[in-house]
């Protein structure tokens, strides 16, 4: 079996530990070298792969050059993107990396973009019946206060979020029902929740465009997902129980035959590739509403490993054009994350807790 070099983008995301974990824990043994990459130099995975190399943003003009003198200098193979902020751009030069020998796993550019964009997604689901929430797009502080009704504002909570985002960025409830003091004294600064009268003054210069969506009270599940050219070939809806910065900290694997059935028809509607998820929050009738894709490993996609389905290794199997086995999922299957660390001695790995 031929021993591959895999470049990890993202190297210090949060969920950096959990895919390396799935690609040094192969079902097949297979050897592979791991090249990590990171905007910034002193991040956590820098310690756990073979190689690490500090790269430009996406956005600036030499990332891509770096990324191929990085690969030839590696003799990397693969590349497995961890950070929404490239994808656009990988997905966008995957045949400049294919001339070069090096296979990327993202999905072609036109079905990304649409995945990408929370309002081109939903009005996709709206189209094929997957679970599609009630949502708006608005432009102006004016807009905003016309729709905010057909939500049921004041009354019910409304989501507003931007179109295309990374985590929780830009994410904001407007809820009335708050009481201030109590929201002052009992909520961490990094809630969510916010009035519209804060949200004027936030926007008194310059209005982005925002998505007003219906809130949705009940629980929420993450979906890990291996496709082949809009194939599905796993699909592992995973309750989050807790979560903290927008990350899973407790979650569990469930069956949820609707989850499972919104995410095979999103999939093949937008003929997705390799490993990606869906998200989706249960409404007042518990009925599963679709909140966004992740077009790209999400950061808890370790619990799909750990299930028996390593959907992250699986990907680079892909790429190889080798068969994908059949997995035993273990369904119940909780996951516990834990804040844990390691030492660093002279820029050296010392210990992990």
């Amino acid at each position: 079996m031929v021993d591959l070099n895999v470049m990890v983008t993202g190297a210090g995301a949060p969920g950096i530990k959990g895919t390396i974990y799935s690609l040094k824990n192969n079902y097949d043994k297979r050897k592979i070298k791991l090249i990590g990459t990171d905007i910034k130099d002193d991040v956590i995975g820098k310690y756990f792969v073979e190689s690490f190399y500090k790269i430009p943003k996406p956005s600036e003009k030499e990332f891509i050059n770096r990324i191929l003198d990085i690969c030839e200098k590696e003799n990397v193979n693969f590349i497995l993107p961890q950070v929404t902020d490239e994808l656009e751009v990988f997905s966008k030069n995957k045949e400049k990396f294919e001339k070069n020998g090096v296979k990327v796993a993202v999905s072609d550019y036109e079905n990304f973009k649409i995945a990408n964009n929370k309002f081109l997604l939903t009005k996709i689901a709206q189209e094929i019946g997957a679970g599609a929430a009630k949502l708006t797009l608005v432009k102006s502080m004016e807009e905003l206060e016309e729709v905010l009704p057909f939500f049921g504002y004041p009354k019910k909570p409304v989501v507003i979020k931007p179109p295309s985002s990374r985590g929780m960025r830009g994410l904001r409830i407007i809820d009335e029902t708050k009481n201030r003091y109590d929201f002052f004294m009992e909520e961490k600064p990094t809630s969510v929740f916010i009035t519209k009268n804060e949200l004027n003054n936030i926007f008194v210069e310059k209005f982005p465009e925002l998505l007003i969506s219906e809130y949705m009270p009940g629980e929420e599940y993450s979906v890990d997902i291996l496709a082949d050219n809009g194939n599905p070939l796993v699909i592992i809806p995973r309750k989050r129980l807790e979560i903290r910065s927008g990350i899973t900290f407790k979650g569990v694997t469930e069956k949820h035959e609707k989850i499972i059935e919104y995410s095979k028809l999103l999939t093949e509607k937008l003929r997705l590739n390799y490993a990606f998820g869906f998200q989706f929050k249960l409404d007042e009738k518990n009925e599963p509403k679709l909140l966004e894709c992740n077009p790209r490993i999400q950061g808890t996609m370790v619990m799909a490993t750990l299930s028996g389905a390593n959907i992250i290794y699986s990907s680079l199997k892909l790429l190889l054009g080798e068969k994908i086995p059949k997995f035993d999922i273990k369904w119940n299957m909780k996951f516990i994350r834990y804040w844990g660390g390691i030492s660093v001695f002279n820029d050296k790995f010392s210990e992990e807790i």
